[in-house]
């Protein structure tokens, strides 16, 4: 699978078992109630696999590998390479993680992350999709639009700096390595980390130097 600024290229072979809420959200809800009725799932077992996603790991697995990233040049180079053993040699592996890559964001080029059909996203190291990755107007402005939809976010980048978009699918999941920001030389790898959001993971933002988080 590749990446593109604005021509599209996208194959599923799966079922879309998280598209946008609404109908889909409220029918997964009956199902859910009533598998539980019948004894078929345990609700606090699957309070305590969400809770797992959204709160234990949510993005902080990948915030640590983007930490990792820019205070090891050699482990740079292996996630570059290969990101799904570069990630998982620091023990955050699973479902929805298998083969991921990951990307790098320069002065040059910024990438960002979509699933154009449905909303394929790397668990292991951001937790659960946001609700706006899984949300209809996402998912279409991000390759029509990169540029608007950054916007919308508040990240405005100098107009020299070309924007790829990177479709996840079933196969293949992405993780936006955003870069370093100024101010931070010397800081360990648990500072470092505290400064990635879920966000700059996925390319709707970039990380803020120290300074302009202190003054927001």
């Amino acid at each position: 699978m590749t990446g593109h600024d604005h021509s599209h290229d996208h194959s599923h072979d799966h079922s879309h078992d998280h598209s946008e809420l609404g109908e889909m959200d409220l029918r997964v809800r009956a199902l859910e109630s009533v598998l539980t009725q019948k004894g078929y799932i345990d609700p606090a077992a699957l309070d305590a696999l969400i809770d797992t996603y959204q709160t234990r790991i949510g993005p902080r697995n990948g915030a640590r590998v983007v930490a990792r990233a820019w205070v090891d040049r050699t482990f740079h180079d292996w996630l570059m390479a290969d990101a799904t053993a570069a990630i998982a040699s620091l023990g955050y592996t699973g479902r929805q993680g298998e083969h991921m890559v990951a990307v790098a964001n320069t002065d040059e080029q910024h990438h960002m992350v979509v699933c154009t059909l449905c909303s394929c996203y790397p668990w292991p190291v951001l937790g659960l999709p946001p609700t706006w990755y899984k949300s209809a107007p996402y998912r279409s402005r991000a390759v029509k639009d990169p540029r608007g939809v950054l916007a919308d976010f508040g990240t405005t980048l100098p107009e020299t700096t070309r924007i790829r978009v990177w479709d996840s699918t079933a196969e293949v999941r992405y993780l936006v390595i955003p870069q370093r920001p100024a101010g931070t030389e010397g800081w360990s790898e648990d500072e470092l980390a505290a400064l990635v959001s879920r966000d700059s993971m996925i390319g709707t933002r970039v990380v803020e130097a120290p300074s302009a988080r202190s003054a927001a």
